[in-house]
């Protein structure tokens, strides 16, 4: 199976490179390219065209994303770009040249949801976004879903695949960000303050590539396909607050001899820490259908960022 993987240097995309399975012909790309990489810049739209054109993936895995949620709220045109017309693009090449089976597997947010349900969110539940990150994701979605609606075979076109609150032992997220906040205000005799009325599932790079890599084995093929729905949601197991997370990556990093000791962690509320986007309160993915389908099963998400930890060692 021949896969074109955009994102490759970002958390997911490294851990989908790390753990790509033996059938899997691997087109792995980033921003800039380098070592065994192409180029591929997700805000050029002839450029994704042209990728999939020129390499005639069975699958492109869209792992790239403009993540930085409160600098979306300045830089929308870059922010559309790549979360909305980058997929659009790759949808479009895809769409007129239409491998024998697959698609696109476009990897979305929770950040679709507006956080006021206070009840895990459906994969058909309604997006509402609160803000330029969660809409241009959100579009991305449409335009996936308009563009590979399925072809008179009943063949995979095109799927989400959403998730929250990822972390892992690389790139920029809030496990590294903490741990070194751990380190810096421990060593000042500082607390820190995080926010508690946030709530969500904290989920490892490693679990969603295991999911993607997944999702393809069971749909990817001609013959004995497994019917997924067009939009599917996964999350490690659990539900946390940051302040939660924050609280055992300092109890984790001690354990592992990662920190000498940490620093005290205060729970403050969402108001106490303006930011220039707003996050959903309540964000937790209902995430049962696509274990079922999938037949794999989550680590809960302290077990998982046990494991993200010991790999700094």
């Amino acid at each position: 199976m021949r896969v074109l993987l955009t994102g490759a240097t970002g958390q997911l995309g490294q851990a989908l490179r790390s753990s790509s399975p033996p059938w899997v012909d691997l087109i792995a790309s980033s921003r800039h390219g380098g070592a065994g990489l192409i180029a591929l810049d997700l805000a050029d739209a002839r450029a994704c065209r042209a990728a999939v054109q020129e390499h005639r993936p069975d699958w492109v895995i869209n792992a790239a994303a403009y993540t930085a949620v409160d600098q979306a709220e300045q830089d929308q045109e870059r922010a559309w770009a790549v979360n909305a017309d980058a997929p659009a693009a790759l949808a479009d090449a895809l769409a007129d040249h239409p491998p024998a089976a697959g698609g696109l597997l476009q990897v979305s947010t929770d950040f679709v949801f507006n956080g006021r349900q206070g009840s895990p969110y459906a994969p058909e539940h309604p997006c509402d976004p609160l803000g330029v990150y969660g809409a241009s994701k959100a579009a991305g979605e449409c335009r996936v879903l308009e563009r590979l609606a399925g072809g008179d075979d009943g063949a995979v076109r095109g799927l989400i695949l959403r998730t929250s609150w990822l972390m892992g032992p690389v790139g920029r997220n809030f496990a590294l960000t903490m741990l070194r906040l751990h380190r810096e205000n421990a060593a000042g005799d500082q607390s820190l303050r995080v926010v508690a009325d946030q709530v969500g599932a904290p989920t490892s790079s490693h679990s969603l590539a295991s999911a993607c890599w997944r999702v393809l084995q069971v749909s990817g093929t001609a013959s004995g396909t497994v019917p997924l729905p067009r939009i599917l949601h996964w999350t490690d197991a659990g539900v946390a607050s940051w302040y939660d997370v924050a609280v055992a990556i300092g109890e984790l990093a001690l354990d592992l001899g990662l920190l000498e000791r940490p620093a005290r962690v205060q729970p403050i509320t969402s108001a106490e820490y303006p930011t220039p986007a707003q996050r959903p309160g309540y964000s937790v993915l209902d995430c049962q259908v696509t274990r079922q389908l999938l037949a794999l099963q989550p680590d809960h998400w302290r077990q998982s960022l046990r494991h993200c930890l010991q790999q700094l060692r």
